[in-house]
């Protein structure tokens, strides 16, 4: 493999120089509707830390050289000031913005759509600030560390300039439930060389008391379907290189061009949505890499207190320090 180029990054006033490193891009641009706030920001951990802050700490651990945000513009020095701050001198940070009106040149927002337009929209944004391969995450999962090595390794060994070869992490669906309600998962199928072959959004999973507490989703037409406990489960834990965003720029312009999505105001351009189209045309390969990772999280207000549990419990195991940056 070609030695990596170095180039430069700055947090605040501080320049590093920095190796072709993988970066990490953290999709932060959500409401927080469930949950009831801006949960990106939320302290959890013993010093204030948020989820993100585990997640960069555990990335920057697994060879990550640079982290990205995709935030909403209205809350950016609220942003910079709680979170940004905290990394000045530790790793470069970038920001960039989604919005409901970040369209393609010739496309208008229809009248009373009040929302972005999903996460492969959100990771649109980063197409100017990211030119190395990177992983995309959620601000408000908890990977686990070996999620993060997992997608590190896998990143860090593409040979220079590769394309069309991604990769994401296969969470076991009974490790990513909520006990406090249902979940929305990327239901995944691999071949035997472990190339993903299929992925469908999910927006409501969880255990179904009447159905012998076994796992299920709610299909297209209301009814509730059996999932087996360990079927690998997308968690928006991605890996990709700068060319995923030409093909999405340019699927992007289809899907805002059927009609039935500019009619449709909660439409939504899904990143699974992406990686099918091109792992059935036959443009990409998907490895989905596994990992040992239990998943926590705070996708609703009920579910901070366990997660606050969880996180203290790893610090006294010495999992994590007391204090992270």
């Amino acid at each position: 493999m070609a030695s990596p180029s170095p180039l430069r990054g700055r947090v605040g006033e501080r320049v590093f120089l920095l190796t072709m490193k993988p970066t990490l891009f953290l999709l932060a641009a959500g409401m927080g509707s469930r949950y009831g706030g801006l949960k990106q920001l939320d302290g959890l951990g013993p010093n204030g830390e948020t989820i993100m802050d585990y997640s960069i700490y555990d990335a920057v651990k697994a060879g990550f050289g640079k982290i990205v945000w995709v935030i909403r513009k209205d809350f950016e020095e609220q942003f910079r000031t709680q979170i940004l701050s905290k990394y000045e001198g530790v790793v470069p940070c970038e920001l960039c913005f989604q919005s409901i009106d970040s369209l393609p040149e010739g496309f208008k927002c229809p009248e009373g759509r009040v929302k972005p337009w999903g996460t492969n929209h959100a990771v649109l944004m980063g197409k100017d600030v990211i030119k190395e391969p990177f992983a995309v995450i959620n601000c408000d999962d908890f990977y686990g560390r070996d999620a993060f090595m997992s997608i590190g390794k896998f990143l860090s060994n593409l040979p220079e300039g590769s394309k069309n070869k991604y990769a994401m992490v296969g969470f076991r669906c009974c490790n990513t439930l909520s006990e406090n309600g249902s979940v929305a998962r990327g239901v995944c199928m691999y071949d035997d060389n472990r190339h993903l072959v299929d992925v469908v959004e999910r927006t409501e999973i969880m255990r179904q008391e009447d159905k012998g507490n076994a796992i299920c989703f709610k299909d297209e037409q209301g009814e509730w379907q059996p999932l087996e406990e360990n079927v690998p489960v997308s968690m928006n834990m991605w890996g990709f290189t700068p060319d995923y965003f030409e093909y999405s720029e340019a699927y992007f312009k289809e899907f805002l061009s059927d009609p039935k999505n500019m009619e449709n105001l909660k439409a939504e351009f899904f990143i699974p949505l992406m990686v099918n189209k091109l792992i059935n045309e036959g443009t990409a390969t998907v490895e989905v890499l596994d990992t040992t990772s239990v998943w926590f999280g705070v996708t609703y207000a009920a579910d901070r207190e366990a997660t606050v549990e969880r996180i203290a419990k790893l610090v006294a195991d010495g999992v994590y320090p007391n204090k992270l940056f």
